[in-house]
């Protein structure tokens, strides 16, 4: 069959839950590659290229978790639109995580000043269309595409599915957020404009330990993160990393309230509740790692972790009790100490946060793609995102520069 007629036989459908879509196969699109054996990092020569096979945060478990508990759906302004790709048998061979948003909230990828000057000419720049793992800025897979013969047909379905869900609910644009290859590449050849940004990884080198690693550092730098992890633990603080079945309500309960706390002062609402911790648990409790840290007999402290296939991702910490570098220890240097133990290649720690630069974590560069249907706002945005991303590049070569590996050791 041709390409054309293979495109023809293709079906394009939304769905507002993924209830009625079968796990399996939205994973199968979503994770092609996962269980596949994997090199260790030992031998991967560039671990900050290699992407992972087994992503957690577009998996069929971490999104219908998030809509059994409300955090998406109703009134969060995150209105659920899977765009779902079917061939001539009904098999699902594509898919993208995408909503109708009604706001710029909870995306990391700020468009608020082409909100307000689009709406300050007298346009509607709401509602739009984001392709996305909601409230979590991890580069992933985007267009979901199924292995096989037509998977480039398909990701093209995929793209004009999008195009066509914006027309229908009349938005003004679609915004592909931390997307990876070959989604950008796609996307860019549909007319999508590229957006990049920064954030800090980890990367493993085949270390043995966190003493391995230390090696790396200079002399200074190594002394400093070594005097900050004792300085971190010495109020008689221990530590613990749960997973599975210790991931019990009364653990998810206290873990809440650190949250609560911490993005209350921070962002005002925290967009994960309660019930989210419980689906999440009950969905993917193995995938999540939980460093907690206790004093006085009472949890005070807590991060969590998704594991991926080879990817530890660092998502959200609070705390009910403030001690000097403990931020640090939970979030930093224990998502360190879990990837080497697990012969990770990498851990991503989120959005932000040059802190983490002395901590070992190196810049790199996120990817987005932006479609925006009206012509004017598409030119202006067009003439302003290679500054930015020309901004963003000796940005990311000053970072490297204040490192504090050993001079002379290749980043």
């Amino acid at each position: 069959m041709s390409e054309t007629g293979i495109r023809d036989t293709l079906r394009v459908r939304v769905a507002t839950s993924l209830k009625g879509v079968p796990a399996a196969g939205w994973d199968a699109c979503a994770n092609p590659g996962a269980g596949r054996p994997l090199e260790s990092a030992c031998e991967q020569a560039d671990s900050t290229s290699q992407a992972d096979p087994d992503n957690p945060f577009v998996s069929h478990a971490f999104l219908r978790a998030l809509e059994e508990s409300g955090c998406v759906g109703g009134r969060t302004g995150w209105s659920p639109a899977y765009l779902l790709v079917e061939d001539a048998d009904d098999r699902l061979i594509a898919a993208a995580p995408s909503f109708v948003k009604g706001h710029s909230q909870g995306e990391y990828v700020f468009d608020h000043s082409w909100a307000e000057a689009y709406m300050r000419a007298g346009g509607r720049y709401y509602p739009k269309i984001q392709v996305a793992a909601p409230f979590t800025p991890a580069t992933g897979p985007r267009l979901l595409v199924a292995e096989g013969p037509h998977a480039a047909e398909a990701r093209e379905a995929v793209i004009a599915g999008l195009d066509a869900l914006r027309e229908q609910v009349r938005g003004s644009s679609i915004h592909v957020t931390f997307a990876q290859e070959p989604d950008m590449a796609a996307l860019l050849e549909a007319g999508f404009l590229e957006r990049h940004d920064i954030q800090f990884h980890w990367r493993n080198e085949g270390f043995a330990s966190y003493d391995d690693f230390l090696a790396t550092l200079a002399s200074r730098k190594r002394k400093a993160l070594k005097r900050e992890r004792r300085e971190a633990l010495s109020a008689g603080i221990e530590v613990a990393v749960l997973s599975g079945s210790d991931l019990t309500e009364s653990v998810w309960d206290d873990f809440h309230a650190f949250y609560e706390d911490t993005g209350s002062r921070k962002w005002g609402r925290p967009y994960l509740n309660r019930r989210f911790f419980s689906e999440i648990g009950q969905r993917m409790g193995e995938r999540i790692v939980l460093v907690l840290a206790r004093r006085a007999g009472r949890n005070i402290a807590g991060a969590i972790n998704f594991r991926g296939g080879n990817t530890l991702y660092g998502r959200n910490w609070g705390c009910i009790e403030d001690h000097p570098f403990l931020h640090f220890e939970l979030c930093y240097h224990q998502a360190i100490d879990y990837a080497i133990a697990h012969k990770l290649v990498r851990v991503e720690a989120g959005a932000q946060g040059e802190h983490k630069l002395a901590r070992g974590y190196r810049p790199v560069i996120t990817r987005s793609a932006h479609l925006l249907a009206d012509s004017g706002l598409a030119r202006a945005v067009a003439a302003y995102l290679p500054g930015e991303r020309r901004e963003i590049g000796s940005a990311v070569a000053a970072l490297a520069e204040e490192s504090p590996f050993r001079k002379g050791d290749p980043l």
